[in-house]
């Protein structure tokens, strides 16, 4: 916490924001692999594939909300900006991206 203490900056909760949800839809996405190779979770079929794409890709923009909650107890007021703030941009992406399958 005392990294966070010295750089309490939008430019911080950017980079924390930008990161997490790369890490949670990589991780999701492994997760995902390991249980069809167990046979517990059917192959993705060409129907499916993209909503199994769109959910893995929202609940990784959701995996902000571990650390905004972390850092939101310690009150860093300028990182929770900038985890907002991407969170913002990554929730427009997501819902430009996939507009084909969300808007029929």
């Amino acid at each position: 916490m005392r990294i966070l203490k010295e750089n309490n900056n939008i430019l911080m909760g950017l980079l924390i924001g930008v990161i997490v949800p790369i890490l949670g839809y990589f991780a999701i996405e492994t997760i995902f692999d390991l249980l069809t190779q167990q046979g517990i979770m059917d192959e993705v079929s060409n129907s499916t594939g993209s909503k199994r794409r769109r959910t893995m890709a929202l609940i990784a923009l959701c995996c902000n909300i571990i650390p905004l909650q972390v850092i939101k107890s310690r009150a860093f007021g300028a990182i929770i900006k900038g985890i907002a703030l991407a969170t913002m941009i990554y929730a427009g992406f997501w819902i430009y991206y996939f507009q084909s399958s969300l808007f029929i």
